[in-house]
């Protein structure tokens, strides 16, 4: 990134910070004066001089995704001040459960449409069920594993609620699940 001193435009942290923006300006590559919101963000979580000692610490290969880190958790903990990134990775953590838990399902629902094209003499019944129109519906999963003659059930967890919207999307839906939840803190 081309620093923006050679415009004789300052960079968005000499403009916040009300200096003169110099040609060797650590801040100039990476808070360009397009974007005020982001250093803002990190300054009022971090401080600007907290980060001026980090950016002078680090390589100049580094910095770049050092400040791209600092903002985006900057932006999370101004959006949520008490869980930050940590709720927005615990949300897509249990949103990747779910699918997982959508897919067993789906899958389950394969084996069981492909069990009843095969003659009932071929296959053998899983230990406890009494027929193969007892394997599982949409709402359990069946897994093949190891165990006995390779089924388990597993029933699943769908109750989950995320008590705010995702700091990277502002048009997420209030209500995301059954139990309530969203809205912006």
């Amino acid at each position: 990134m081309a620093s923006s001193s050679s415009y004789n435009s300052p960079c968005a942290a000499c403009k916040f910070l009300r200096r003169k923006c110099m040609p060797g300006c650590i801040f100039a590559p990476y808070f360009p004066p397009e974007e005020p919101q982001k250093f803002a963000n990190v300054h009022k979580i971090f401080g600007a001089s907290n980060v001026t000692k980090l950016l002078n610490e680090l390589l100049p290969h580094q910095r770049e995704d050092a400040v791209n880190s600092l903002a985006y958790e900057a932006e999370a903990r101004v959006r949520d001040p008490v869980y930050g990134c940590v709720g927005a990775i615990s949300f897509l953590q249990r949103q990747v459960q779910r699918l997982q838990k959508e897919l067993d399902a789906a899958n389950a629902d394969l084996l069981r449409y492909s069990f009843s094209d095969i003659p009932s003499a071929a296959i053998s019944v899983p230990p406890g069920l009494t027929s193969l129109q007892q394997i599982p519906q949409r709402g359990f999963s069946a897994r093949i594993g190891n165990e006995g003659s390779g089924f388990y059930l597993q029933t699943p967890n769908t109750a989950y609620s995320f008590p705010y919207s995702l700091p990277w999307n502002d048009n997420f839906p209030e209500d995301i699940s059954e139990g309530g939840g969203g809205g912006n803190l």
